[in-house]
């Protein structure tokens, strides 16, 4: 293996990121970047981002710096303008307009630096009849199809969190299209704006989806297809002790080893006969709850019949094939995903606990050649009385 030339930094190492400051997905894409190796610098709002959170937990801020900027002060936009001047990445999440009215839009910004990245995080995206309206991960996987994927038919689709819409659709897709123009300009010398938007992003990870309807190899209803749930050796079960089991056995030589681990006779051709499924669903639900989760997995291990205990979040960390790899770490007491993915020459690692807002400023002044930035005071202290939804970077963005 290739010794790490940057141990502990990561490939993005010497990039440079100005992140103006929201909550969900932007914050989320900057903690990519910056696990990744960029020198991320959070612009903070003065009274904080609105996140009902201590900022000390807010895993999504770890690795990056803060300043805190008035926007609405006579020369806030100035000083954001002279952070972008030498930035290489700049990640807005306000609604459509807004960044412009405040002076720090991509005219602006490309006014004095044309070779910057410009991403831009929204749910709805920068045009079409919603863009202006607000919104959240739940209406955004909504309209695209994607939630009402999830669940069973006779009841209201399950809400994944705000992973698919948020994470995925939106997160994912601005650090691939920043990489991606990061490329473009380092090859060609401009820069350009990246329009993610979250509906676009989750209608793009069903890709597959749609052409298996295209196909007819998928019905457009919820637990009725191989990977839906609707298939009985893809789905959950519950165990003796209400806890849940996850079952894959999608190819014939897994399914065999899940009916030899179960000790179900007369269900070898259950497998390719939809006919017979809600049949062997009822045996396979029967059998499974008369163990516990844990005595089902370890009935299991060292199988490859694709079944896993689905656990808590406390729970994951502990397990052992997470615990060998490292998914987990603890930084400073606060147990969170390590960065992802590895790297065999440019190793990545949590450097720094979440940023605290404003505690960075003389740093990257220093660091970034950047004057005037004003000194954290009183007023940075972030505000917890409030929703967290007054500030979302896709929903209720200043005006």
């Amino acid at each position: 293996m290739t010794a790490a030339r940057t141990p502990g930094h990561g490939p993005l190492t010497g990039v440079r990121v100005v992140e103006l400051a929201g909550i969900g997905p932007g914050p989320f894409a900057a903690m990519l970047l910056a696990d990744l190796g960029a020198d991320v610098v959070r612009v903070d709002r003065p009274g904080g981002p609105g996140l009902a959170l201590d900022p000390a937990h807010d895993v999504t801020n770890r690795n990056k710096r803060s300043v805190v900027v008035d926007l609405k002060a006579p020369d806030g936009p100035a000083r954001v303008l002279d952070l972008a001047e030498r930035a290489d990445v700049l990640i807005e999440g306000y609604r459509p307009g807004v960044a412009e009215r405040l002076g720090v839009g991509p005219g602006h910004c490309h006014a004095r630096n044309p070779r910057l990245v410009y991403g831009r995080m929204t749910g709805w995206g920068q045009d079409g009849p919603l863009a202006p309206r607000a919104g959240h991960d739940v209406a955004y996987i909504a309209l695209t199809g994607a939630l009402g994927l999830i669940g069973d038919p006779d009841r209201p689709p399950a809400v994944p969190a705000n992973l698919l819409g948020d994470f995925a659709g939106g997160s994912l897709y601005l650090v691939v299209g920043v990489l991606a123009a990061l490329h473009h300009a380092r090859e060609h010398g401009t820069g350009q704006v990246v329009d993610a938007a979250i509906v676009d992003g989750t209608a793009h990870l069903s890709a597959l989806l749609h052409g298996m309807l295209a196909a007819g190899a998928w019905q457009d209803r919820r637990r009725a297809n191989l990977l839906d749930g609707g298939c009985p050796y893809y789905g959950t079960y519950e165990t003796a002790d209400g806890r849940h089991l996850a079952v894959g056995a999608l190819e014939p030589q897994f399914y065999a080893d899940f009916l030899d681990v179960l000790g179900l006779d007369g269900f070898a051709d259950a497998h390719a006969d939809p006919a017979r499924w809600e049949e062997l669903r009822a045996a396979v639900a029967e059998r499974l709850r008369s163990r516990t989760r844990d005595e089902w997995t370890a009935a299991f291990e060292g199988t490859d019949a694709c079944v896993a205990p689905v656990l808590t979040l406390r729970e994951a960390p502990h397990h052992p094939h997470l615990a060998a790899r490292g998914t987990f770490t603890d930084h400073d007491g606060l147990t969170q995903p390590a960065p992802a993915p590895r790297f065999s020459a440019t190793p990545t690692t949590v450097r720094t606990g979440p940023a605290r807002p404003g505690a960075d400023t003389e740093a990257v002044a220093r660091d970034w050649d950047v004057p005037g930035l004003p000194a954290p005071s009183d007023a940075t202290e972030p505000r917890t009385d409030r929703s967290p939804l007054l500030r979302s970077p896709h929903g209720k963005a200043p005006q």
